[in-house]
């Protein structure tokens, strides 16, 4: 039954006016005004993900969004010139590197917080699945 469906994702944030800064002027995404006092990002091919608030909002202690790119040492260099901190984990299955890289098997990943502590990633793109 929904197999044909165009499903899409959505998020909350504390603030939408801090969301709009971030995703649009941080990471460069296109951001626009939804429908109920939502946002919309447009990523690859105009896929929307909502973004909505939620004053009590706490974030998920997984990643709730990846950004595929082809090189993610570059886009981690470019992000932190942005202004992004990128996570660090030592002593953990996922330990990173000094770049905030995980380079222990799979893609390699980088994970950071938008603004309400919502975790992020740029992956490796690994090309058509």
């Amino acid at each position: 039954m929904l197999k044909e469906s165009t499903a899409f994702s959505g998020f909350a944030v504390k603030d939408l006016q801090e969301a709009r800064r971030f995703y649009g002027e941080v990471l460069g995404v296109t951001v626009e005004d939804g429908a109920m006092g939502m946002l919309v990002l447009r990523l690859g091919g105009g896929r929307p993900v909502l973004v909505y608030p939620k004053p009590d909002h706490e974030p998920a202690g997984f990643t709730i969004l990846n950004f595929p790119v082809a090189d993610v040492e570059a886009a981690v260099v470019a992000l932190r010139d942005q202004g992004v901190v990128f996570e660090h984990y030592e002593g953990t299955p996922v330990e990173t590197d000094e770049l905030g890289v995980f380079r222990g098997g799979g893609p390699l990943i980088a994970w950071f917080t938008d603004p309400s502590g919502n975790i992020l990633s740029v992956i490796e793109d690994e090309g058509p699945a």
